[in-house]
């Protein structure tokens, strides 16, 4: 069973798989060269997920609409057990993240952590540093003058 600090920290790095590129996570994993022998639980599977949104981020719930994920889930030999949900329709994607999650999970997590999930870290800590900079370079400051009719 996790202790509430593994919980979180899986949630992080399912979360960070889930969101990553196509193909990145799979590419930075095969680089690894790893081949741990693994059987499927389930093999990937495409499917619809319901988007929930919040009218300014604090109003009620709707629905925005449905986006496509895969998700999969194996097993490695030593019986720990991986599971991938990603965006989109890449099964290869699913399995790999399905193979990392699985990996976090061992005596490899080092390894693995260094190698796979702090570069997508980086990268995404990018995308999102340009997108930042993208939308300040169009914000508009209205500033009011005196009219000197007082």
């Amino acid at each position: 069973m996790l202790d509430q600090t593994t919980d979180t920290a899986r949630r992080d790095w399912l979360s960070l798989l889930a969101k990553s590129p196509t193909g990145r996570a799979r590419d930075l994993l095969s680089a690894l060269d790893l081949s741990p022998s693994h059987e499927l639980l389930r093999a990937p599977e495409i499917g619809s997920v319901m988007v929930r949104g919040r009218a300014g981020g604090t109003g009620a719930p709707f629905n925005l609409g449905e986006i496509t994920v895969t998700r999969a889930s194996l097993k490695l030999a030593c019986g720990t057990v991986g599971h991938g949900y990603v965006q989109g329709r890449s099964k290869e994607d699913a399995l790999s993240a399905a193979l990392i999650d699985a990996l976090m999970q061992t005596e490899a997590a080092d390894h693995i952590a260094d190698a796979v999930l702090a570069p997508l870290r980086q990268e995404m800590a990018t995308r999102r540093a340009t997108r930042a900079g993208k939308a300040a370079a169009t914000k508009v400051e209205f500033f009011t003058m005196a009219r000197g009719e007082d």
